[in-house]
């Protein structure tokens, strides 16, 4: 994973903190939270799965979104924005 690649995207850090806050979303109440256009977290989504930092799970027509936590990675990246929001 290249971490320049998340940090350098301002709406995949919102999508990214915003999963990790609320657990599962569906792109409806993410676009809401964060006031991105639909093709835009549709994107960042993308990215952030093949990242590995993120989960598509699908309910008949309905697809939520959450942060991986079975990837060691995610809570050294939650730290990571922790640590940020404090400076």
């Amino acid at each position: 994973m290249d971490i320049e690649r998340l940090l350098s995207s301002k709406g995949r850090v919102k999508i990214l903190r915003l999963l990790l806050d609320r657990g599962q979303l569906n792109i409806s109440r993410i676009i809401r939270e964060t006031g991105l256009h639909h093709k835009l977290v549709v994107k960042h989504l993308n990215e952030l799965i093949d990242m590995g930092l993120v989960v598509e799970r699908r309910y008949g027509r309905m697809r939520l979104f959450e942060a991986d936590l079975t990837n060691p990675k995610i809570s050294a990246i939650r730290e990571i924005l922790r640590e940020l929001e404090r400076l």
